[in-house]
Formats: C-alpha cells, sequence, structure tokens
C-alpha cells in the first residue's frame, strides 16, 4: 500500500530541501526522496566545499605576503593538502547534517533511495538494497539538478582527468594542471590550484574568459589571473588527450595551429547535463528542451501535478536559482496570492576566485543589443579608501543604466568581497530602484559598499573620489 503525501520532492539539494521545508510550512505532509546526500551537490560536492578549500588557499596567500602587512612570518610554511581537504569535508558534513536536522524539525519525511514517476501521481522509490517504497501524492517536485558534462575524448577516469569531485578531494598537490572551461567552476579551481603552488593552463573555446560576465570584467579578470602566474589559452579546442602513466598530454587547436601540453592532471569544466534519467518521464506528458524540462515559470510541466524547479529545469544552474524556485513553487501550489515568476535577469552570479567576480542583469553589450540608449558608470578600488587599508586595491565597479527611466539595467564587479556587495544592487535591481534612489542613500564610511555609490555617480558625472 502506498503511502500519500500532499507533496513528494525527488532530490534533496538547494532546491529540493528547501522546496519541502517550505511545504511542510505551510501545512502539506510532504516527503522529499534523496538517492545520496542531504543537500545535494552544492552543500557536499559544490558551493560549499570549494569555498572552503578557496579559504585555505585564501589563508596561504596572505601568510605568503603577510610582510606586507608589517607581520613576519618565520620558518617554512607547508601546505598540508590532507588536512586542507578534511576540513573541507567537515564543512560539507556539518552542513547535510544541519539538512537533516531541518527536515527532521518541519516533520519533513525522507526517503532514502532514487524516484521514478509511475504516473497519476504514484512513484517507486528504489533504495541502495533493492528495496522499492510506494508512494503517491497530488503534487510532485523534480529537483534532480544536473551533474558534468562529459565530452567525447575528454572522458574523465579519476586519476588524470578530472571532474569537480576529484578535483576536490585530491591526496596530493600535482605539479601541472589543465583546466577545460572558464566558467566559475573553472577558474575558481585554476585560482585555488595556482594558490596551492600548482602551474595552471586555462583552456577556454570562446575568445574570453568567463564568457558570461561582462567583457570589461572578463578582460580585467584575464589580467589579475595572469599576473599570478596562471596562463589562458582562449579561443581554443582540446581536440585530443594521451593518457601516460601519471602524466597526460593534451592537444589543443589555438586558431587552426595544433599545439600540445603536457600536464599531471587535468580539470574538465565544461558545463552540465541535467539528471532526467530513470525518472519515468516516459510516463508522463513532462517535455524537454535540450536536455533540460520544460517548465511555465511557476515550475509546472506539462503533465497536471509534476513541476519541475533548480538545475534540471534550466539555466541558471544556480543554487540560489533553484532555491527561489522551490519557494514559488510550492506556494503557487498551495494557493498563496502575489506569488509572481522570477525575473531571472534579477539573479546574482558570483564567482569566487581571486579577485572574485560578481554581477547583476544585463551586460553593457547586450544592453547595447536589446536597443537601450544607457550610462554607464565605473569606479575602480583604487579610488577606496577601505580597499586601499585592506590591501585589496585591484578591482572595478561597473553600472549600466538605461538613459531614459534612470533604470538600473546591470551592476558588474571584481575584486575583494564583491560576491557579499551584489547583493545590494540586486535588492535595487528587484525592487526597479533608479539612479536617484542610489545616489540619495547613504552609504556607510570607510567601507567597500562605498564604490557602489560612487560607480551609480560616476554613470552620472558627479563621482568624487575618482
Amino acid at each position: 500500500m502506498a503511502e500519500n503525501f500532499d507533496l513528494i520532492v525527488i532530490g534533496a539539494g538547494p532546491g529540493g530541501y528547501v522546496a519541502a521545508i517550505r511545504a511542510a510550512q505551510l501545512g502539506m505532509k510532504t516527503a522529499v526522496v534523496e538517492r545520496e546526500h542531504l543537500g545535494g551537490i552544492c552543500l557536499n560536492w559544490g558551493c560549499i566545499p570549494t569555498k572552503a578549500l578557496l579559504r585555505s588557499a585564501e589563508i596561504a596567500h596572505y601568510i605568503e605576503h603577510s610582510q606586507a602587512y608589517g607581520i613576519k612570518v618565520e620558518g617554512k610554511v607547508t601546505l598540508d593538502v590532507e588536512a586542507i581537504v578534511k576540513r573541507s569535508r567537515g564543512v560539507a558534513n556539518q552542513l547535510s547534517a544541519g539538512v537533516k536536522g531541518l527536515l527532521k524539525k518541519n516533520k519533513v519525511t525522507v526517503l532514502d533511495g532514487s524516484a521514478k514517476l509511475l504516473g497519476q501521481g504514484k512513484v517507486a522509490v528504489t533504495a541502495k538494497d533493492g528495496k522499492v517504497t510506494d508512494a503517491a501524492a497530488k503534487h510532485i517536485i523534480i529537483a534532480t539538478g544536473a551533474r558534468a558534462r562529459v565530452l567525447p575524448g575528454l572522458e574523465p577516469d579519476g586519476k588524470l582527468v578530472w571532474t569537480y569531485k576529484e578535483a576536490m578531494v585530491p591526496t596530493a598537490t600535482p605539479k601541472s594542471m589543465l583546466v577545460i572551461g572558464t566558467g566559475a567552476i573553472g577558474v575558481e579551481f585554476a585560482c585555488f590550484y595556482k594558490a596551492m603552488g600548482v602551474d595552471v593552463t586555462l583552456v577556454e573555446v570562446v575568445d574570453r574568459i568567463l564568457p558570461v560576465e561582462d567583457e570589461e570584467i572578463s578582460a580585467f579578470a584575464a589580467k589579475a589571473f595572469t599576473k599570478q602566474g596562471i596562463k589562458i589559452k582562449t579561443g581554443a579546442k582540446v581536440v585530443k588527450l594521451d593518457r601516460h602513466a601519471d602524466s597526460v598530454t593534451a592537444h589543443i587547436d589555438v586558431a587552426g595551429k595544433v599545439e600540445t601540453v603536457t600536464v599531471d592532471r587535468i580539470i574538465s569544466a565544461v558545463g552540465i547535463v541535467a539528471n532526467t534519467e530513470g525518472l519515468g518521464l516516459e510516463n508522463t506528458k513532462v517535455k524537454l528542451d535540450r536536455g533540460h524540462i520544460v517548465n511555465d515559470g511557476y515550475g509546472r510541466t506539462d503533465e497536471p501535478g509534476v513541476y519541475a524547479i533548480g538545475d534540471v529545469a534550466g539555466a541558471p544552474w544556480l543554487a540560489h536559482k533553484a532555491s527561489h524556485e522551490g519557494i514559488i513553487c510550492v506556494e503557487k501550489i498551495a494557493g498563496l496570492p502575489h506569488v509572481h515568476t522570477m525575473d531571472k535577469s534579477n539573479i546574482p552570479g558570483c564567482t569566487y576566485s581571486f579577485p572574485q567576480v560578481a554581477s547583476v542583469g544585463l551586460t553593457e553589450a547586450k544592453a547595447k543589443a536589446a536597443g537601450y540608449e544607457i550610462k554607464v558608470g565605473r569606479f575602480p578600488f583604487i579610488g577606496n579608501g577601505k580597499a586601499i587599508a585592506l590591501g585589496e586595491p585591484e578591482g572595478l565597479v561597473k553600472t549600466v543604466f538605461d538613459a531614459k527611466t534612470g533604470e538600473l539595467l546591470g551592476a558588474h564587479m571584481i575584486g575583494a568581497e564583491v560576491t557579499e556587495l551584489i547583493q545590494g544592487y540586486t535588492i535595487g535591481k528587484t525592487a526597479e530602484l533608479t539612479e536617484a534612489e542610489f545616489m540619495h542613500t547613504v552609504f556607510p564610511h570607510p567601507t567597500l559598499s562605498e564604490m557602489m555609490h560612487e560607480s551609480v555617480l560616476a554613470a552620472y558625472g558627479r563621482a568624487i573620489h575618482y
């Protein structure tokens, strides 16, 4: 006999577990199905443990440059890879346990195993030992996330060619590394391993790194990474790998000319593929578009009572997008008033490289392409007292406004702590503030946030400190 629920959520990542908790808060009898780790990829193998690794790298960087702050570190500083990885895994485990506690607190039933839709609201959950549990619900949310994309000829083997998983738990530091792909994942690992003393080369198939970012920010990042010693090849495609006993030779097509680079390890960071296999979608009317489940903005698919949120439902592939999507979906199911679809142009993106990169909204080029007459403001970190005091004078804050209405179209930042600063512009953009509200907002001194104010002023020819 199937156990009945009001809502079953398949997948307990940032989209799934948040949706389950919100549903429970709204009085729904809720179950969440998870085949591996509560918290999903983000908490266990993505967002969180990578930030722990990067924190260790950041501290190593400060120790290396401590004399610039008047502090002498005597003796040799060594990097304990095993301890760094252990700390990262500990952080991930702590948060995964925290999700378990939150689900229990909200009386959400956790079903361990893989779920398959059987149609008519029925779900079969198969545990690792083969035991099958039948469940049923009027509403089913698919939040199964995504996995690393594998390109032909570049298949990860766990030893020489890594995905993010192997890159996160090295048993030793390689001497050299090639990172294929310069999105957030690729550049974060490049910066981490460079800080660990690895000779790193970045390869990107298009003509610039961080291709989703504003071109000016991409160029700034490329200059900063090159200064750190990271080698960058753009307009380049890895066409072949020769795998040796403990190294690999990459054949790279750069503008029609093939170059070879031999390294100890390769990280493949070339995008993701939605996890839709084995879900029983063939038993439903759910449609796919380029591998992702199609929904209507409220999570609803073409199959009544079946919804999809997060990475499995398409770009942007961000944990915070998934969480917010889950809440929208559940509140719509519950019939709450004033539930709105998500404006994806208001979703911030963050890259935790050295320096950090953050953005929201349209780039300068996309604003022009959309037909806007624009005003652009720029303010450099070197003009900010707090940035200089921190010893972080390299960076830029850029804002793009509609010249006719004063609407903030986009904001783009590179430099220390910009992943924290971007939320100020995100709130402003969500609230549809104009340049006037930003200009009349009092920013505290001395802070990095003052640059946000100055960038707005600069767009209108009123910058004070630069």
